[in-house]
């Protein structure tokens, strides 16, 4: 008897029966891999806290593939990567937050106030250059604060230099507000030298107007006798 042009057509259900690991081929998982690669980046974790995403999610895409991999083990390998990229993973994000915990215990000097640039600004609804109750609990005080030194003419041997709150004031031409301003005159006559990076300043804190040649406005916020941490 003739056959037809479709009587050997593989029907829907035929096509679920063939096994899926039909010819021996199992894929790796796509999510095991991204684990492997977050956790070679995980170390930066060391860098600063908000970084410890990396290894966090270096720990889900882990999990993803492992379950992945489980559910479809005729199909899928790369155990052996999810596990490893979880447990490099885990391991860099204790490790991390470990170390930036102890340094910002260490970096505060004893009898020293914490303080931050939201703590100089004016309550809402106050002029600009209105010094806030936050600001004035600590004038007299030794405090140590954050910030970027504002680009000046000198490079090397600075005492004094204006720190300001974030690099968009400091690196592009910008004028920080009066209060997200502080003049800095260090301790040491030898300076220091400029830097784009974040630098950690103690010192004394003082409200006092004055004006400098490096900005118009002047200042409000002064740390003298300061040093670098």
């Amino acid at each position: 008897m003739a056959t037809g042009l479709f009587d050997n057509v593989t029907t829907p259900d035929d096509q679920q029966s063939v096994p899926e690991d039909a010819g021996g081929y199992r894929a790796v998982s796509g999510w095991a891999i991204g684990s492997l690669v977050l956790a070679v980046l995980s170390p930066l974790a060391f860098a600063d806290w908000w970084l410890s995403v990396v290894p966090l999610a270096g720990i889900v895409v882990g999990i993803i593939g492992w379950r992945q991999i489980v559910s479809r083990p005729a199909a899928l390998v790369g155990t052996p990567l999810a596990i490893g990229g979880m447990v490099v993973s885990l391991g860099m994000l204790i490790a991390g937050l470990t170390t930036l915990t102890q340094i910002y215990i260490a970096e505060l000097p004893e009898g020293f106030l914490r303080i931050n640039y939201q703590m100089l600004q004016p309550l809402d609804g106050d002029p600009a250059t209105q010094v806030p109750p936050s600001a004035h609990d600590a004038d007299g005080k030794d405090v140590l604060l954050k910030g970027y030194m504002y680009p000046g003419t000198e490079q090397e041997g600075i005492v004094q230099f204006l720190l300001v709150r974030d690099q968009g004031d400091c690196c592009f031409g910008g004028n920080p507000k009066i209060t997200d301003r502080v003049l800095v005159t260090l301790r040491d006559a030898k300076g220091i030298d400029f830097t784009a990076r974040l630098v950690k300043i103690a010192g004394h804190f003082a409200i006092r107007p004055a004006g400098t040649s490096t900005l118009d406005g002047g200042v409000l916020y002064h740390l003298e006798d300061a040093f670098v941490r």
